[in-house]
């Protein structure tokens, strides 16, 4: 996967880079046990700091996305908890969207049908 950062994006550079690996593992680009570039190596591809990339890789650790030791480097390693679990949390994130979406009139209809779409365009 060739990660794309834009430079001149209101969003964080970790963030994009966050996204961008979550998007490798959904399509099957990375897989279970693949290494992904060292913080170093991956920081100099890209042209940004060590730091933000390593902030990238622990929070890719800590959402379950990423195995990270000294000897193997960060590995993809998507650990699969307890789909409840998993729901609940997206229902946390997905609420303000939910309620942004109502207040410009977009219907629950338009809502899944776009969530269909990006479910088509991933896989």
């Amino acid at each position: 996967m060739v990660f794309e950062i834009d430079f001149n994006s209101d969003e964080a550079i970790y963030i994009q880079l966050h996204n961008q690996i979550i998007m490798g593992i959904a399509t099957e680009e990375y897989t279970q046990g693949q290494s992904l570039p060292s913080v170093r190596q991956m920081a100099e591809v890209l042209g940004v700091n060590m730091h933000t990339v390593n902030k990238t890789y622990g929070i890719l650790r800590d959402e379950g996305f990423l195995k990270v030791d000294r000897r193997s480097g960060a590995v993809v390693w998507v650990e699969s908890d307890s789909k409840a679990k998993e729901l609940e949390e997206m229902k946390e994130r997905l609420y303000p969207i939910v309620t942004k979406c109502i207040c410009k009139g977009i219907s629950k209809e338009e809502i899944c049908q776009l969530i269909d779409g990006i479910y088509s365009e991933i896989g």
